[in-house]
């Protein structure tokens, strides 16, 4: 008696500190990443905005002569329902507001440009043709501006000398008789070209890996013989999981470049990276596709069997239908794992942020658009924080759209 109450009393102390070893690593496991979630919102969510994920990295220059008009009235008045902070000229009707760029340097922006202002009516100088007439954009930064003062000489303002907007407004009202020149700047950093680069990563990828990874599956696990040959190839196939992702890079930029020149690329590109994925990802889909098809019931192919289906369509109709939302998992671990992967695409698809990214140029993925701007002189904490949260707003968007189709599915075959 004395013995089982001891052992009862063993077992619940062992219980219980098996329990709270669990609840520790769980509790550190949820601190660790609420901890994270919070670092990265708090740096990133400022400098989220659809400038952001529709601008472009680079910044475009225009250097433009400002035409005055006939009919330019003598004062401009201030719009009632503009800023405060917008500091308006009333000579030029034009608005400024001071602002910080991506690199959270200061610049001046334009907010606000009256109808009948000069600026609405500008020749680019930097074509040839100066019949042709272009207008400031509000957004635009003022790098610098030409202006002549009153005794005929021609003078500098704006960002570039160290002027605020409001300090160029009174440059503007108080000395400016004629502006010359005006150097404008459009505010870059936006990451669109990124995202476009990242979605045909994707594309192109799975479209590749897919396939082949299924058809793998399906032929392990349903037609290959249970021998030493099979079991080589699962362990091999199992190998290429552990298998550092750089080792894939240098073997796409050696092996498969040479296959990228017959679409006309000239230097590591977009499909050039996408070809390298799609066989870092073959083994994860191959794993998740046999481990979907194990799990669907031998019961169901005897049946099918036994009403006089062969075994081509046992597979197609029964089991593989059956088995869709478990190959639904490994897709989305495989688009993840897309999405994730920087060291590869280095080599293959290059670190040049592109704009306007096409199959055979380079792009940057948007986990290499993060490398790019961590391994930077000047990190870019907040810029880094916008795009990981991006990312994180893209995998679970793919999370959700995963589960209901896997519910709907699951719902429809059974």
């Amino acid at each position: 008696m004395m013995n089982t109450q001891l052992q009862k009393k063993k077992r619940k102390i062992k219980d219980g500190v098996l329990n709270g070893v669990t609840y520790f690593s769980s509790g550190l496991s949820i601190f660790i990443l609420i901890a994270i979630f919070v670092f990265i919102f708090s740096k990133g969510f400022s400098s989220l905005g659809m400038h952001l994920l529709t601008g472009n990295y680079w910044s475009k220059s225009y250097l433009s002569s400002v035409e005055e008009t006939k009919n330019m009235p003598a004062v401009y008045e201030r719009p009632d329902d503009l800023n405060k902070d917008v500091s308006f000229s009333t000579k030029w009707g034009v608005g400024f507001v001071d602002a910080k760029d991506q690199n959270k340097d200061n610049v001046i922006l334009v907010e606000y440009i009256a109808p009948q202002s000069p600026f609405q009516y500008m020749i680019d100088d930097s074509i040839k043709d100066k019949t042709v007439t272009m207008k400031a954009e509000t957004g635009y930064q003022v790098e610098k501006l030409v202006y002549v003062n009153e005794h005929g000489t021609k003078m500098s303002a704006g960002k570039l000398f160290g002027q605020n907007a409001s300090q160029l407004t009174t440059v503007l009202d108080q000395k400016a008789q004629q502006i010359s020149q005006v150097f404008f700047k459009t505010p870059g950093g936006g990451i669109k070209g990124s995202i476009i680069s990242t979605i045909w990563l994707i594309i192109i990828s799975m479209l590749i890996a897919l396939p082949l990874g299924v058809a793998s599956a399906i032929y392990l696990h349903e037609y290959a013989p249970k021998n030493r040959l099979t079991a080589l190839i699962r362990s091999a196939i199992e190998m290429l999981t552990g298998v550092p992702s750089i080792i894939f890079g240098l073997m796409g930029v050696v092996v498969l470049f040479p296959i990228t020149q017959l679409f006309g690329a000239t230097t590591s590109n977009i499909l050039l990276g996408s070809f390298t994925m799609s066989i870092i990802l073959l083994p994860t889909i191959i794993r998740s596709t046999e481990e979907a098809l194990i799990v669907v019931p031998q019961s169901l192919r005897d049946a099918s069997l036994s009403i006089g289906a062969n075994q081509s369509q046992t597979i197609f109709k029964v089991v593989l239908p059956c088995a869709i939302p478990g190959i639904l998992t490994g897709v989305l671990l495989s688009i993840g794992r897309v999405i994730g992967e920087s060291a590869a695409l280095i080599y293959t698809m290059g670190t040049y942020v592109n704009d306007t990214p096409t199959l055979t140029s380079q792009g940057t993925s948007l986990a290499v658009h993060i490398y790019n701007i961590m391994s930077s002189e000047m990190p870019n904490f907040e810029l880094a924080s916008a795009i990981s949260i991006v990312i994180l707003v893209f995998v679970l968007i793919l999370n959700i759209i995963v589960k209901l189709l896997s519910r709907k599915l699951n719902k429809a075959w059974y």
